[in-house]
């Protein structure tokens, strides 16, 4: 299926998917994919199917659900491999731009280094870039990289896209278990980060069944750590642990509420007891969503935090 959709997004509200790419067709193979292992490496750019099939099919499905009623917020290129291995994606954003919704595209920018490739992300209104590390051995271990590939060209072309690029640029950064974890290395992706002034910087987790079996997140306490070592050097950072279908949904529901904030913000053990304050609700909440792990307490720098649980489990 080239076009599915709209489904709810944690970063892009209704989001219809584009299939540009076959399956598995991909520069990387990440050890926490979850689309398993990559079926075919390549990082040569080439093309998989003509625009004007992209286009046909991308608007029937738009017309489907507009006459059901759904919104739209983007059409996002997000394939099951490397959306900038199509070669033919520019063309295709040009024509899909026809239907008057944002277009975004979810990359793992490997291949951003081409100037062929940042013309064509150019003419998105939003783009991901994927960034798992600085350190060229932690970028083999988690990426897997085609063998053709180098990682300064790849942040070179990072810097020279964020320089240039009008849309809305976003990065995501995997966290695993016992691979990422180093403060060392953190404070130099803060640093670069900086340099690259995203609009916004996601920490995620694995949350569904990765390409690796020994795949696991990292505890909470490291994960906010980490958020916390970000956040004084740059702004906007987010987490992207929580479940697409309720993510920033504020419902009046103090529970429900209460983790969607926490599923992208740590809050301080102040701000939690404000929170409740105003909803008129006391201790008992908190204490019951730990109860349930639905919650997690975490300390930093003497501070106590409190973040939406992810469960270790759904990555196995």
């Amino acid at each position: 299926m080239i076009a599915f959709g709209p489904v709810p997004s944690r970063r892009l509200g209704r989001s219809m998917g584009i299939n540009n790419i076959p399956p598995k067709v991909c520069t990387y193979s990440c050890v926490y994919c979850q689309v398993g292992k990559s079926g075919k490496m390549q990082a040569e750019r080439c093309s998989f199917y003509e625009p004007a099939e992209i286009y046909k099919h991308t608007k029937k499905q738009v017309q489907k659900a507009l006459r059901k009623g759904e919104s739209i917020d983007y059409l996002t290129f997000v394939p099951d491999g490397e959306p900038t291995l199509d070669i033919n994606l520019g063309r295709e954003i040009d024509l899909l731009k026809s239907l008057g919704i944002k277009i975004a595209v979810i990359t793992n920018g490997s291949l951003i280094f081409r100037e062929d490739v940042r013309n064509d992300l150019m003419k998105a209104d939003w783009v991901s870039l994927k960034f798992d590390s600085v350190w060229k051995n932690i970028w083999h271990r988690i990426n897997r990289p085609h063998q053709n590939l180098e990682l300064d060209l790849i942040l070179r072309g990072m810097l020279d896209f964020s320089k240039c690029f009008l849309g809305e640029l976003v990065t995501e950064t995997m966290l695993i278990e016992g691979k990422s974890h180093s403060p060392d290395m953190h404070d130099e992706m803060a640093l670069f980060l900086a340099r690259l002034s995203p609009y916004r910087s996601y920490l995620a987790v694995p949350t569904r069944p990765p390409a690796e079996k020994w795949v696991k997140p990292p505890a909470p306490q490291e994960v906010n750590t980490v958020f916390q070592r970000w956040s004084k050097k740059i702004d906007r950072v987010e987490y992207l642990i929580g479940y697409e279908g309720d993510a920033f949904a504020y419902t009046g529901n103090v529970d429900k509420d209460l983790l969607n904030i926490t599923a992208v913000h740590p809050m301080r053990e102040s701000a939690v007891r404000n929170f409740l304050a105003e909803a008129d609700k006391d201790w008992t909440v908190v204490d019951e969503l730990i109860s349930k792990q639905e919650l997690v307490e975490a300390s930093y720098n003497g501070q106590k935090f409190y973040l939406r649980y992810f469960n270790p489990k759904l990555a196995e």
